[in-house]
Parts: structure tokens; sequence; C-alpha cells
């Protein structure tokens, strides 16, 4: 698995997002951009995550950061996710996780003790022009995002 580094291209990518409409990485160059990468919509740990970055959204826009969350989920069930819990921000679907991998956000990780293929809760931060600024592999779900705005120098809204 290859992990990408602060500098490396962030690679390109079209992917649906929660009303089943096509989002491509390439048409929002000239913005920050925050890529994260969740396990499974509507379980604890993703919704506390989605939530953390959804009340810090207007902060981190005011910014100048655009964010986007992936998971392997359809968009059904993302559509379902933004309803139940006011996620303001796009949900994108990767069932095939083939975004996940060029990312290196897929692979061997430990889940209660034992040894297993998945999701690595990863965030990505790009720069206006594509480019990888911060690459956070195994993240925790729970005050990500507070970390995240201190590294960025955003304060809270």
């Amino acid at each position: 698995m290859t992990h990408l580094e602060p500098g490396s291209a962030a690679p390109d990518f079209t992917l649906l997002d929660q009303d089943g409409t096509a989002l491509s990485l390439a048409d929002l160059r000239g913005q920050r951009v925050i890529l994260y990468f969740y396990p499974a919509a509507m379980t604890p740990g993703c919704t506390t995550q989605a939530c953390d970055f959804r009340d810090s959204l207007a902060s981190l826009q005011g910014a100048g950061y655009t964010v986007l969350g992936i998971s392997r989920d359809e968009p059904a069930k993302l559509r379902q996710f933004r309803e139940n819990d006011g996620i303001t921000f796009p949900l994108l679907s990767d069932p095939d996780h083939a975004v996940h991998d060029a990312y290196g956000a897929w692979g061997e990780k430990q889940n209660y003790g034992k040894t297993i293929t998945g999701v690595l809760r990863s965030t990505f931060v790009l720069d206006e022009n594509g480019v990888v600024r911060e690459a956070l592999y195994n993240v925790k779900a729970t005050g990500h995002v507070a970390r995240l705005r201190k590294t960025l120098g955003v304060d809270a809204a």
C-alpha cells in the first residue's frame, strides 16, 4: 500500500455524491480541499466525525476550504446519512475503493485485536493546485477535526 506524502500530486477522481451527481476533484482546482475517508455512514465514529466537520464547516469554508467525505457507501445511504444528521457538505461514494486505494486509505488495520482489511480513517488537505499539504492516516474520529483546525490555523466558528 502506498501512502501519499506532503508535496505529492493528489490523485484525480470522479465519484457520485449523495444525490447521484458526479463530482470531480479536477473541478475544484483553485480551491483548497479537505478530503476525508471514513469507514461507513451512520456508524457511531463516522457520525461523530461527520458532525464535527459539519459543526466546523463555517470556519473551514471561511478559511477557504471545501470539505468532502468519501466512503464505500452507495449514494442512497449517503443521502440518508446527510438527512439524518444534517450533514451540509458532499459525501462521495467509492464502492470499489479505487479512490481509497489511490490515496492509501485502504489496507490492513487492527480491529478489536484482529487484523482486517478495510478503510483506514484518513484525511488529506490539498492546496489550490491539487498538491497534498497534509496526509493524515489512521486518525481518530473523536477530536480529529479540532486537531486539524489547529494544524491549519483555523479558529472555531
